[in-house]
């Protein structure tokens, strides 16, 4: 049947993500709209509570933004765009004074914010707590958004796709000249089971990266690129989709799930070693352990197929103990659980699917290129990364474009929303095998991580396409005639994601940044983005 009126829900901003991006611009708006949060868990389970090193932002009188937008430039491999750098980094001290208003306990030393340094950084700029930042900025968020009118939360609804205005009316003549419109979306509550539909003049993803496509990354279980996904299938172009970032050290334990040691303990001394104890990263770069993160995980990726080993070694056992549980007690306390003392003996780490560098393609006010739909964070493109994303540039990105986001919206009158039809789920039954779903997502992470890693070739990466054009087949199948799940829902944005990876990872021949082919090893004199525009409907 399709779903009556009594599940139509209406607002003027409606926001897909609870990270800092989407809190963010939540907060931002609140004021003056009626504003909708969904996230399909409950709020703290995004990906930005998992951020331990912190926020990158010119503080010190030492500093400049030239030279962080230098850093930035440099490790993003030619590919950053110099405007987009810029801005964030010139708006990036308002929102870290903006944090500290809204109470974020931010690590001190001697009555100033303390400042650490990072890979890729040249000056000590990153604002931290402790080794939590993430944690301790989404609790504080949270806290703010729960208690601020005007924001109504949606835990437990998954995205299932957006509602576009020519697929209700159809194209018209002036298509081209005309943009196509966001009008809502469709979301599934999961303590019903019922999708309900989101009518809003603006809509927002804030949906994060796609770690999750991968076998290993540090990334939690919610990040499956459902944004990325939804927009394609909506219109929008995405871009620089092969530049997936391998965190180089992700704790290497079989209890450990998706555990990061973040980059700030080699920021602060630590060492990278082969179980002999031997350290390699200067054989590998000048800039050893604080070279840009692709850079080193192709390191660690070498030396552990050069000697067969299933990790290397983080040593940062020769700083005192009071050190370590002045910067590091979370990472400290983690691992003495899993009975590691990373004061006296190094970590086991292993590089993993850390952050997806690409993604919907917007302008410097968050907008894609369908009319009433923003991306923010890790979800979009906005040019800042390039081809690798310098450390602690993501929390930071957020928080920008969040306001510039919030800022246009605000800009924009509100428009009369239209009668939006209801999810139509009267030819499809229940799922008879589930088994499917979870064979199918277990093949896609496999093959992603062995084809469409670290290192490519174009042999890989035509298996690895061959395998989702089946995939997505299946799954197509399986979405046509059964009711959704979120499982289904999220394994069918993955498909999506992995074929946009793919497709973008053989339309590059040359190895820049996080993209390195084998086939392709020279870097390109011209840097190009790779932009993919999704088929007409």
């Amino acid at each position: 049947m399709i779903h009556d009126n009594s599940k139509l829900k209406k607002f003027d901003v409606l926001i897909v993500g609870s990270g800092l991006a989407g809190l963010s611009a939540a907060l931002h708006l609140a004021p003056t709209h009626r504003v909708a949060v969904l996230t399909k868990r409950q709020l703290s389970d995004g990906s930005s509570g998992w951020a331990q090193g912190g926020i990158a932002a010119v503080l010190a009188e030492s500093d400049s933004f030239d030279a962080h937008v230098d850093d930035t430039l440099v490790a993003g491999a030619g590919l950053s765009d110099p405007a987009a750098t810029r801005f964030v980094v010139e708006h990036a001290p308002e929102s870290i004074a903006w944090l500290q208003q809204l109470g974020v306990p931010f690590s001190q030393e001697d009555g100033a914010l303390h400042l650490t340094r990072e890979g890729g950084h040249s000056a000590r700029r990153i604002v931290h707590v402790t080794d939590a930042t993430g944690a301790a900025v989404q609790k504080t968020l949270i806290e703010q958004v729960r208690r601020t009118p005007g924001i109504t939360l949606f835990e437990h609804h998954t995205l299932v796709d957006l509602i576009n205005a020519r697929k209700q009316t159809g194209p018209s003549p002036d298509a081209a000249a005309a943009p196509d419109r966001c009008l809502g979306l469709y979301a599934l509550d999961q303590a019903t089971d019922a999708v309900v539909t989101f009518s809003a003049p603006h809509t927002i993803l804030a949906t994060g990266g796609a770690g999750k496509v991968y076998l290993y990354t540090t990334n939690p279980d919610t990040a499956t690129g459902d944004g990325i996904a939804a927009a394609w299938r909506a219109g929008c172009r995405v871009a620089n989709m092969e530049f997936i970032q391998f965190h180089p050290t992700c704790l290497y334990h079989p209890h450990a799930k998706s555990f990061l040691i973040t980059e700030a303990v080699r920021g602060e001394g630590g060492k990278l070693l082969l179980p002999d104890g031997t350290r390699f990263m200067p054989q590998h770069d000048a800039r050893a352990e604080l070279a840009p993160r692709d850079v080193v995980a192709r390191a660690i990726d070498f030396e552990m197929k050069k000697h067969g080993l299933d990790c290397v070694q983080l040593d940062i056992s020769h700083q005192p103990l009071a050190f370590i549980l002045a910067h590091f007690p979370n990472i400290h306390a983690r691992c003495r659980e899993l009975g590691i003392d990373i004061a006296r003996q190094p970590i086991p780490v292993v590089p993993a699917a850390h952050y997806t560098c690409g993604g919907v393609l917007t302008d410097l006010d968050g907008r894609t290129d369908v009319a009433g739909l923003y991306a923010i964070g890790e979800t979009a493109c906005t040019g800042l990364h390039g081809a690798n994303r310098l450390a602690s540039n993501s929390l930071v990105e957020c928080m920008v474009f969040a306001r510039a986001a919030a800022q246009r919206i605000a800009q924009t009158p509100l428009a009369a929303p239209p009668a939006l039809p209801g999810w139509d789920d009267s030819r499809v039954t229940d799922a008879d095998e589930a088994v499917v779903i979870s064979h199918n997502w277990d093949e896609l992470r496999r093959f992603m991580w062995d084809y469409v890693g670290i290192v490519r070739t174009n042999k890989r990466l035509e298996r690895a396409a061959h395998r989702i054009a089946l995939l997505q087949g299946e799954i197509q199948e399986y979405y046509a005639h059964f009711h959704v799940t979120r499982d289904l829902l999220e394994l069918r944005n993955l498909v999506q994601v992995a074929d946009l990876i793919v497709r973008s990872a053989q339309s590059r021949h040359e190895s820049r940044g996080l993209h390195f082919s084998r086939d392709y090893p020279e870097m390109a004199a011209t840097a190009e983005p790779t932009i993919l525009v999704p088929p007409v409907a």
